[in-house]
C-alpha cells in the first residue's frame, strides 16, 4: 500500500514537472517567439497561458516596453561655421516586430542598440554640418530632433524597432574654442552697444536742436505778438489822448507841460540843465508876464 502511495506521489510530481515545461506564460510586456529545432515556429504577442513540445521547443522572450539609450559620453560635432560642439542625446526605442528582430540581432539589446546610436550620430552630423550655432542650440532645435527622429525610426523598422523619440540634452560648446566663441559673442555685443550709443547720441542731437529750433521760434513769435499789441496800444492811447485833447490843444500842451515840470523836478536833489530860451520853460515865462 505504502509502495503505490509512494508510486502515486512520484507520478503525480513527474506529471507536474512536465507540465512545467508543456506550459508558459507571457505577459503584456513582452512577446515570446517559439524555437523548434533553432527555428521560429511561433511568435506569441498576446498575454495568456501556452503550450510547448517540451525538450523540442524552447523560448525566447523580447521585452517590448519602451527603452531608453542615453550614451555616458557627448559627441563631439562640428557646425556649418566649422565650430566644434559637445553634444549629449539620449533616444527612446521599443520593440514592434520580435520575429524580425530576433533574425536581425539574434534579440541583443545591445546590438540593436549600437545599431541605433550609430544612425543617430550619423543623422546628428548631417544636421549639425548644414546648420549654425544659432540653429542648432534654440533656433532649429525642435526641426534636428524631428529629422533625427524620423531618419533612425526609418532605419531601425528594418530590425523590427521603432524609435520613438530623440532628444539633444546638450548642446554646448567645446572647451578648445569655448573662449575664443565667448570673445567673439562679448565683442558683438559691445559693437551693438557702441551702435546704439551712437544712435541714441544722433538722435539726442537732433531732438535737442529741434527744441532750440522750436523755442527760437516761439519766443520770435510771442516778441512779434508782444510788439503788435503794443503798437497796437499805443496807437489806441494816442486816438484817446488825440480824441480828448483836441478840443482844446492849447490846454493839451499846458497840461502836458504840467506833467513834464512834475516829473523832473520830483525830488529835492534833482538837477535840470536846459537853455533858458528852451520850450521846457514857455509856460514859466509867461507866468511871469502874466505876475508883472
Amino acid at each position: 500500500m505504502k509502495r503505490n502511495l509512494a508510486a502515486l506521489m512520484m507520478l503525480a510530481l513527474g506529471a507536474l514537472v512536465l507540465m512545467s515545461f508543456m506550459f508558459y506564460t507571457v505577459d503584456q510586456r513582452q512577446q515570446a517567439i517559439v524555437l523548434q529545432l533553432g527555428e521560429i515556429t511561433a511568435v506569441k504577442e498576446k498575454p495568456g497561458l501556452y503550450l510547448k513540445v517540451p525538450l523540442l521547443q524552447n523560448l525566447v522572450y523580447i521585452d517590448t516596453r519602451v527603452r531608453t539609450l542615453d550614451t555616458p559620453d557627448s559627441d563631439l560635432i562640428i557646425t556649418k561655421e566649422k565650430i566644434n560642439m559637445q553634444v549629449d542625446s539620449f533616444v527612446k526605442w521599443q520593440v514592434i516586430d520580435a520575429k524580425m528582430y530576433f533574425k536581425t540581432v539574434s534579440g541583443d539589446e545591445r546590438r540593436a542598440e549600437q545599431r541605433i546610436m550609430n544612425v543617430v550620430r550619423d543623422g546628428l552630423r548631417a544636421e549639425f554640418n548644414s546648420r549654425s550655432v544659432d540653429d542648432v542650440v534654440s533656433g532649429q532645435r525642435d526641426q534636428v530632433m524631428l529629422n533625427l527622429r524620423n531618419n533612425a525610426d526609418k532605419d531601425a523598422r528594418s530590425i523590427g524597432i521603432k524609435v520613438v523619440d530623440v532628444r539633444l540634452k546638450r548642446v554646448d560648446y567645446s572647451e578648445d574654442n569655448e573662449s575664443s566663441v565667448y570673445q567673439r559673442m562679448r565683442s558683438e555685443r559691445t559693437r551693438v552697444a557702441n551702435e546704439r550709443r551712437s544712435t541714441g547720441a544722433a538722435d539726442k542731437e537732433k531732438i535737442q536742436a529741434d527744441a532750440e529750433r522750436q523755442r527760437d521760434i516761439t519766443i520770435a513769435e510771442a516778441y512779434r505778438d508782444a510788439q503788435r499789441i503794443k503798437g497796437e496800444g499805443d496807437a489806441k492811447a494816442a486816438a484817446i489822448y488825440s480824441a480828448a485833447y483836441s478840443p482844446n490843444p492849447e490846454f493839451y500842451a499846458f497840461y502836458r507841460s504840467l506833467e513834464a515840470y512834475k516829473e523832473s523836478f520830483k525830488g529835492k536833489e534833482d538837477l535840470l540843465v536846459v537853455d533858458q530860451n528852451s520850450d521846457f520853460f514857455k509856460y514859466f515865462k509867461r507866468a511871469g508876464k502874466g505876475g508883472k
